[in-house]
């Protein structure tokens, strides 16, 4: 379980994602009170003898009740309108990557210093060390420099595969012939753990997503080595 929570609910570690968690939180406060007040109002009815034979209608409250669900939605529609263009939006990113989903497998291309490609499997069950995670750890990590604008270029060579890290707050679709684009920055150093979130055939889940967010003096050195 430990390993679990380790894993697939990672902390933030993006500002979008922090976003989304806000927008998270401010919602489920919202459907709280809906919960609680109309649970309310359903135990009074159940529980109360206040009858009318005579009354046919309420305006009043006909108006409360058209109103507030209105300015509830605005309340929540406003955020989300705000929240929505900033996932979308991708300006002057400081690196471009682009990944290539395959039968089961990513590929990644770095072209901004030099042409660096390479294949990104899962690591085997019986290759696995103690220190790997099952089923979530690969050969080459994607690697970044953290406070850095990376912009992220998703396609696929077969069929569609899906690009996400939940700790980011990205999920992207690689289809084939189109290229679809994304950004994000991460806030700190970490290895951050994802997977294709796109039924995409018979090793659908044996196809993870490791992303290692490095300094960038850390990360220069690593585009040497390369």
């Amino acid at each position: 379980m430990a390993t679990w929570k380790l894993n697939l609910l990672q902390d933030s570690a993006s500002p979008l994602m922090e976003q989304l968690s806000f927008f998270h939180d401010h919602t489920l406060m919202i459907l709280v009170m809906i919960t609680i007040l109309v649970s309310q109002m359903m135990a009074g009815l159940f529980y109360n003898k206040f009858i009318h034979r005579l009354l046919l209608e309420g305006q009043l409250i006909e108006v409360i009740w058209t109103i507030l669900p209105a300015v509830t939605l605005i309340f929540i529609a406003l955020p989300s309108l705000k929240l929505i263009y900033i996932l979308d939006e991708t300006s002057n990113p400081a690196i471009s990557v682009k990944t290539v989903g395959h039968q089961w497998y990513w590929s990644y291309e770095y072209s901004d210093f030099k042409n660096i490609e390479f294949d990104s499997y899962m690591i085997p069950m019986q290759e696995s060390k103690n220190f790997n995670f099952r089923l979530l750890d690969v050969d080459n990590r994607m690697v970044v420099p953290f406070l850095s604008q990376i912009r992220m270029m998703i396609s696929a060579a077969d069929v569609i595969h899906s690009w996400t890290i939940p700790a980011l707050g990205v999920k992207v679709d690689a289809t084939p012939g189109r290229l679809n684009q994304m950004s994000f920055t991460a806030t700190r150093s970490s290895i951050l753990y994802g997977q294709c979130s796109e039924i995409c055939g018979a090793n659908h889940s044996f196809m993870p997503i490791v992303l290692e967010s490095i300094s960038p003096s850390a990360f220069i050195k690593w585009i040497k080595k390369m």
